[in-house]
């Protein structure tokens, strides 16, 4: 039962970081289908960090590494900001288009680097034993993460940011009716830029908690399973909303760290079920989730739609 609990806080902080990501960007109109790739460009980021910092202080490496990540998330998501906000590209082909890229870039350059320092091993994978030593720390049993308080100060960040500041008041505004916000003097450009970055710097951080979770060495070329994908129907599922979402992640995290437990529990033994049916859960749950829940959806109206000024 503990590692369940353990598993489902780490899983629901991967979710939680990177669903608030994709709120903040369709908040302010933009739809970010891309998570998936800005989380493995941010887990590269980090975990790059961490492979060259392997003999600094414990501070020094955690901050860094969430740094490196934060930014490499926020870079990769300039090419959505470029593409969407300013070309007018179809949002849900640039977002295709930046997983399938990040996944095969990733992979390719890990491999050059592996392949430049031992031609005889090349591989995709990056090693950082040291470096999650300082992310977790064991009491009781129970491997607590540094990302599970990350995630709940994001959460209020983000509930304070869009409810209670005027940025975010005009952000969403931008994400609601663009042209009337553009009308009282608000750059419906820069609104959407920021929330673009905003998501990528939350998706980059998701990404390097997501290789943190359970492993020490990460070989890129298997992605994230589709947590881009499930952090979007967390935000769905959570109608747009931080505190909504929160739980969500919560929910949708309790599966899918079922898929990695459930040999703990004899019941679900018992049944004989194959064990990829328990690692399918989380998908099968979020695609019942959203048949449900999609027609009811509260989505920001003027989401996935280019700003033109001269429509009125």
């Amino acid at each position: 039962m503990l590692l369940l609990i353990q598993y489902t806080l780490i899983f629901a902080s991967v979710l939680l970081l990177v669903a608030l990501g994709g709120c903040i960007s369709e908040h302010s109109g933009v739809i970010n289908l891309g998570l998936e790739g800005i989380m493995v460009v941010g887990a590269l980021g980090g975990a790059l960090v961490m492979r060259s910092l392997a003999t600094s202080s414990a501070l020094v490496m955690v901050l860094v590494a969430m740094l490196a990540a934060a930014l490499a998330g926020m870079l990769y998501s300039c090419l959505l900001g470029v593409a969407a906000i300013h070309l007018k590209a179809d949002q849900t082909l640039v977002g295709t288009a930046m997983n399938l890229l990040a996944t095969a870039a990733a992979t390719v350059f890990v491999k050059a680097m592996n392949t430049a320092a031992n031609p005889d091993k090349p591989s995709s994978e990056i090693e950082y034993v040291y470096a999650r030593k300082l992310f977790v720390v064991n009491i009781n049993g129970f491997e607590f993460n540094w990302f599970m308080p990350v995630a709940i100060l994001a959460v209020v960040l983000v509930y304070i940011f869009l409810y209670k500041s005027r940025l975010g008041l005009r952000l969403m505004a931008c994400g609601e009716h663009p042209q009337a916000a553009a009308s009282v003097g608000i750059n419906v450009f820069k609104m959407r830029w920021i929330g673009v970055l905003i998501s990528g710097l939350l998706g980059g951080l998701g990404g390097l908690c997501y290789i943190l979770a359970g492993v020490s060495i990460w070989k890129f070329e298997n992605g994230v399973a589709g947590f881009g994908f499930l952090a979007l129907a967390v935000m769905i599922f959570g109608q747009w909303k931080p505190a909504r979402i929160a739980v969500s992640a919560l929910l949708f995290g309790l599966f899918r760290a079922l898929s990695n437990t459930y040999t703990g529990f004899p019941f679900l033994v018992s049944l004989n079920l194959p064990g990829n049916v328990y690692n399918m859960m989380p998908y099968i749950v979020c695609l019942i989730v959203l048949a449900f829940t999609s027609r009811a959806s509260l989505a920001p109206k003027a989401e996935g739609i280019p700003y033109d000024p001269g429509t009125r």
